[in-house]
């Protein structure tokens, strides 16, 4: 049977993580490393400073005081007695849509998964601020896409984002990372003692118009697959570089 790793950055109590699970069981063992309270917007944080605690929850259930690299690093080398087949991060409350992939604890789940030669799966779900959530079909289709990606492996290095809106989507769109102007905004308050503090707030940022991005396809009514890989790499100013080098190169001589 395929073992399938399955954590996320809202914390192993998260209603959305036990769905996830649920529909994952029928293909494969399923277990579940999460981390202990909430690691919203940590983004690929690695914990290096200070030791790591790990508790078993329950049966098939871990939880680990780190961030969600921590949970998969934590999983493939102290939970489990062999590589999982598959590491599956969410459902995550609110989209991570476009440029948010580089902040999401839930995107790097399954980057993580993937710097480690093993495929994966983001699953994030339009945010309710009346926090009533239906994970039923986020959870569904993900499974579908697992069962998928088993049959049909994807290229190495390399993982799956899904967005979904609320309710049953619309279908599914193969989509690009959007992009918008970001506009930070930091609010200041301050304490009893009149001393400052500052919260960090989403700001009301503009999207581009792409027909084909993740954040159209969602406000749309269809569920977003975007695939992502680690590499970083800007394919398209190399020319630039190496220009750049030989000039730096001729003045040095």
């Amino acid at each position: 049977m395929p073992l399938i790793l399955v954590t996320n950055d809202d914390g192993y109590r998260s209603e959305g993580i036990t769905a996830l699970a649920e529909a994952l069981r029928p293909l494969g063992d399923v277990a579940i490393v999460a981390p202990m309270d909430e690691a919203s917007a940590i983004g690929h944080a690695l914990t290096l400073r200070r030791p790591l605690r790990l508790e078993s929850i329950r049966d098939g259930v871990y939880a680990v005081d780190g961030t969600p690299t921590d949970c998969v690093n934590m999983a493939i080398t102290q939970v489990f007695d062999r590589r999982p087949d598959m590491v599956v991060s969410g459902i995550n409350k609110g989209w991570n849509l476009g440029d948010d992939v580089t902040y999401s604890g839930t995107v790097a789940g399954a980057l993580e998964g993937a710097l480690l030669g093993v495929p994966g799966l983001a699953v994030s779900l339009q945010f309710d601020q009346r926090g009533a959530y239906d994970f039923s079909h986020a959870a569904e289709l993900a499974a579908s896409l697992v069962n998928s990606m088993f049959r049909n492996p994807l290229p190495p290095w390399t993982f799956l984002n899904l967005n979904l809106p609320a309710g049953p989507p619309k279908g599914l769109r193969t989509t690009v990372q959007a992009k918008r102007n970001h506009i930070t905004q930091i609010t200041k308050r301050y304490d009893p003692k009149d001393r400052p503090y500052y919260w960090i707030e989403e700001g009301q940022d503009e999207w581009e118009p792409h027909d084909r991005s993740d954040y159209q396809a969602v406000r749309d009514g269809y569920a977003s697959v975007t695939p992502l890989h680690p590499d970083l790499t800007a394919h398209r100013a190399l020319a630039y570089v190496e220009e750049l080098c030989q000039e730096r190169e001729t003045e040095v001589r």
